[in-house]
């Protein structure tokens, strides 16, 4: 027997659950968030759902409050006798803290998936995580979307000559190797050495560059650092244009400043993330229509794999 579907919205990502749930075809279910006076969260479902398919849709990018908040609903929705419990997280966060890359620090990706699978969820729905690896951190079923379903047809679309694709870091090459081999183009790797987090000291390319219509490739921005120091270098070598491509704009500290100076031509990220302003630089792709498909398809029972492009 199939259960009831009920779409709700986490307060940081209403205007994407919105876009998600009308294209799924219903509307939002109705969910107060009510903050104490010392900042305390609460989360109330102001309608019945025992028995019914949660889609609990919120992007747990900082302040921590959004990952609580997140947590609260899935737990509101346990004890309301839920049948499923699917946390929607567009963008992951703390995806990054996804190994012991030093000496006593935290897994912080590990960590939240043990607080979602705790709190109640029976299912993780989630786009372009930093890592792949990340999927094995839960014992629950997870879908992991990616971008390049929406970004292809988009640089397609471009029809730019003497086309690159570009990782910005050795890390993100596997990632630029895909879209270059899809879209059969060359490939640039950049190599940066950092002083600090969020600092780059020095950085050069792996690859032809000179002549070329530069697409750099990759999961987030955020300071906008990496992707502003590679397009300057790329155009200093003689790139015809360099482009980016991210799913997640985090776009933290200087980031609007930093890509307003730099000489990327376009920066193309998608709405997992509500932008904090407008930028001309910037162009926002919507992701709701690609949930709302795959929502429709878990829901049924269907297989995901058609909504990949790799």
């Amino acid at each position: 027997m199939k259960t009831e579907v009920r779409l709700f919205a986490g307060s940081a990502s209403k205007d994407l659950a919105e876009k998600i749930a009308s294209s799924y075809g219903q509307d939002l279910g109705k969910v107060t968030h009510y903050r104490f006076s010392d900042g305390e969260l609460q989360a109330s479902y102001e309608e019945s759902i025992r028995g019914q398919s949660v889609y609990v849709i919120q992007s747990t990018f900082p302040p921590a409050d959004n990952l609580m908040e997140m947590l609260l609903m899935i737990d509101a929705a346990k004890r309301a006798s839920a049948r499923h419990i699917v946390a929607v997280l567009p963008y992951f966060g703390y995806a990054r803290q996804d190994r012991k890359d030093q000496p006593r620090v935290a897994i912080g990706a590990k960590l939240v998936a043990d607080m979602l699978a705790v709190a109640g969820a029976t299912r993780v729905m989630t786009m372009d995580l930093h890592a792949d690896q990340i999927q094995g951190f839960f014992d629950i079923p997870v879908d992991h979307l990616y971008a390049s379903t929406i970004f292809l047809p988009y640089i397609q679309g471009l029809k730019l000559p003497n086309l690159t694709i570009a990782a910005p870091d050795m890390g993100g090459s596997k990632r630029a190797n895909a879209y270059a081999k899809h879209l059969k183009s060359e490939i640039v790797i950049c190599y940066k050495q950092r002083t600090k987090a969020n600092v780059v000291d020095h950085m050069t390319a792996i690859g032809d560059i000179e002549g070329r219509n530069i697409i750099l490739v990759d999961d987030l921005v955020d300071t906008g650092g990496t992707l502003c120091k590679a397009a300057d270098m790329m155009m200093e070598r003689g790139a015809l244009s360099v482009r980016a491509i991210c799913t997640h704009p985090v776009l933290s500290g200087k980031a609007y400043e930093n890509i307003e100076k730099s000489k990327l031509t376009e920066l193309i990220v998608t709405d997992t993330i509500p932008l904090k302003q407008q930028s001309p630089k910037i162009k926002v792709l919507t992701v709701a229509d690609l949930f709302a498909k795959v929502i429709n398809s878990v829901q049924n029972y269907e297989s995901i794999s058609s909504n990949f492009i790799f």
